[in-house]
């Protein structure tokens, strides 16, 4: 199948652009697969060390060289909705690989903080970072040289990009990405964005709010509404790293734990040992990554992930830009409304035909590269295919329906939502920036107005509950980028904005920080870089500055004289000052060493 015009000029310049630094990398992963299961070369102390604590049956396995051992990493805890469920995973895991004649070790545990408890918190400041300390722990756990494969037992915000360049960085073994699944739905989105505007203008307490939060995060699994988490979740599949319709079903369900089996089975089955040999470093490739960033289009996906891709893709020798990521969504129609870009949450959305379905349109539409290699198997159309429970408990793959459950959610490739994808770079002289547009109302993509000046989310609350920002305006929300404080997350933000634009205000946001899968309604240009501490331009904005934010023509500039804004001092602070307390000390060198938003905002190099 040809890919349309776009789709493949976009491919080969990455292609083109990363011949050197792939040659490398594949060179590098043929070497370490080249050596042979891996046991092999480890001393008869080593081995010992190594399964010491496996059952008798497992030790006289792993001592023949010749039975696949499956390396678990888990981001288990019990704290994290999403990943609670993970606790009895190893030992479905476990008996799995013994059934198909393997053994599976938990290899280690990696760290994975909630960014909905940390929002709007000090704790906030270590989520970035945390994506590539789960990296650096993840090959912590692999580096014991004793599997033959890995599966990834991770679900959020950037746990999932982290373990995905730890299996890359091993990308000589296969890896299996196994989901834990959404939970069930409950207070719908948009009710519960009322109550929090609600709260923000003082109209409802603590008490009202704090109720209309539990009823939406009430179970285990995934927050449901389409934020990081569940873009991970589209991009895993999307890429060939999931089983096909894997993504979305419910934990503590009997298809749930057949997925789980279903997968342990597909790792040990591409190993080296067989005859389906499918190392990750081969099924990520420059086609993998186009058809990621494409779903993120097709989907409204999460703005994170125009930095975590770009991270993602480079552990793989692969050249990543947001050029790349803003020439790709001009090519690729919105075809899914799934909260915040609709009132859908995922849920729905799986039940309306899901990640089969809009596979299956974006193939037709040749939107998607079909030529790739899976841990399903060779070529995307095996991911047409959703799972169903057989009688006896296995899995039965069945062709996805041709049309949509339900019109509201999912589109047709003939009549999308929106003729282009979600996302929007934009390029002017504050830098370079990510919109989200998809649920912005289009007569609110360009706004024009005065910059009032922020350097932190509290202030411009402040200013807020003070009654003093009642007017048209452009809040710019500066010195929270990676090398700042780690680039949080403000959605803090977003209800009192909210409420802003509610009452008639022409109101944008303009920040080097993120706001994440979970942008809304406000117009916002963010990741800006460079970033202020960095010296970008954004630190030479003063309150007054006419602030232009047009996402319709991707521009984003202040309207001051040219000479006289070069002339400009930029704003100093000392970020060091207050970053002490819940760890934040620890990361101070992680901070100095973070490269830019447009770079992956990456400490590893």
């Amino acid at each position: 199948m040809q890919v349309d015009r776009r789709i493949a000029e976009v491919t080969a310049r990455i292609v083109e652009r990363s011949r050197p630094t792939r040659q490398d990398y594949l060179a590098r992963i043929d070497a370490a697969a080249a050596s042979g299961p891996h046991r092999a070369v480890l001393s008869c102390g080593n081995l010992a060390h190594g399964f010491a604590a496996c059952v008798a049956a497992d030790k006289t396995a792993l001592a023949g060289d010749v039975v696949p051992n499956l390396g678990i990493i888990t981001a288990y805890n019990d704290m994290l909705s999403a990943h609670q469920p993970y606790k009895d995973f190893p030992d479905l895991i476990k008996q799995a690989a013994r059934e198909a004649g393997g053994v599976a070790q938990v290899a280690g545990g990696v760290p994975a903080m909630c960014d909905g408890v940390t929002q709007g918190q000090p704790g906030m400041e270590l989520s970035l970072f945390s994506r590539d300390v789960i990296a650096m722990a993840a090959a912590i756990g692999l580096s014991h040289n004793m599997f033959d494969a890995a599966v990834f037992l991770g679900i959020c915000d950037k746990i999932v990009p982290g373990l995905a360049i730890a299996a890359l960085t091993f990308g000589h073994l296969p890896a299996v990405f196994i989901p834990a699944g959404p939970m069930t739905s409950g207070l719908p989105n948009d009710e519960k964005v009322k109550v929090r505007q609600l709260y923000a203008e003082g109209k409802v307490g603590r008490a009202e709010l704090l109720e209309a939060e539990s009823r939406s995060y009430h179970s285990p699994g995934t927050c449901t509404f389409y934020g990081t988490a569940n873009s991970n979740q589209m991009l895993m599949e999307i890429m060939g790293l999931h089983l096909p319709g894997a993504s979305f079903v419910n934990p503590g369900t009997p298809l749930r734990d057949a997925l789980t089996r279903a997968a342990t089975k597909r790792a040990l089955a591409i190993t080296a040992l067989g005859n389906e040999f499918t190392p990750v470093g081969r099924v990520i490739d420059e086609k993998a990554v186009v058809n990621g960033v494409v779903g993120l289009h097709a989907t409204g996906g999460s703005t994170n992930h125009t930095m975590h891709l770009v991270a993602m893709a480079r552990a793989a020798g692969i050249a990543l830009t947001w050029r790349d990521i803003a020439d790709l969504a001009e090519a690729v129609p919105l075809l899914a409304r799934v909260y915040p870009n609709g009132l859908a949450d995922v849920n729905q959305f799986h039940a309306a035909g899901g990640m089969p379905y809009l596979i299956g349109q974006l193939l037709d539409g040749r939107l998607l590269h079909e030529d790739v290699r899976t841990v399903w198997g060779p070529g995307l159309a095996g991911y047409r295919q959703e799972p169903r429970l057989a009688p006896d408990g296995e899995i039965l793959w069945q062709a996805a329906p041709a049309t949509p459950g339900n019109d509201r959610i999912l589109a047709t490739r003939d009549r999308p939502f929106q003729p282009t994808g979600g996302l929007k770079v934009l390029t002017g002289n504050l830098g370079t920036a990510i919109a989200k547009v998809s649920a912005v109302k289009p007569e609110l993509h360009t706004v024009e107005a005065p910059a009032v000046v922020f350097d932190d989310q509290n202030a411009l609350i402040a200013a807020f509950k003070a009654g003093r920002l009642d007017r048209d305006f452009v809040a710019v929300v500066r010195f929270q980028g990676p090398r700042a404080n780690g680039m949080p997350e403000l959605h803090k933000l977003t209800p009192t904005l909210g409420v802003l634009q509610d009452r008639g205000f022409r109101v944008a946001l303009v920040t080097d920080g993120r706001m994440s899968g979970a942008s809304g309604k406000v117009p916002s240009a963010i990741h800006v870089t460079p970033e202020a501490l960095a010296g970008g331009p954004i630190a030479r904005v003063r309150d007054g500055d006419p602030i232009r934010l047009d996402a319709a023509n991707g521009s984003l500039d202040v309207l001051v004289d040219a000479a006289e804004f070069a002339a400009r001092q930029p704003a100093l602070v000392d970020p060091a000052a207050s970053q002490h307390g819940l760890g934040r000390e620890l990361f101070a060198n992680l901070r100095h060493l973070a490269g830019p938003a447009d770079a992956g905002a990456s400490v590893l190099g």
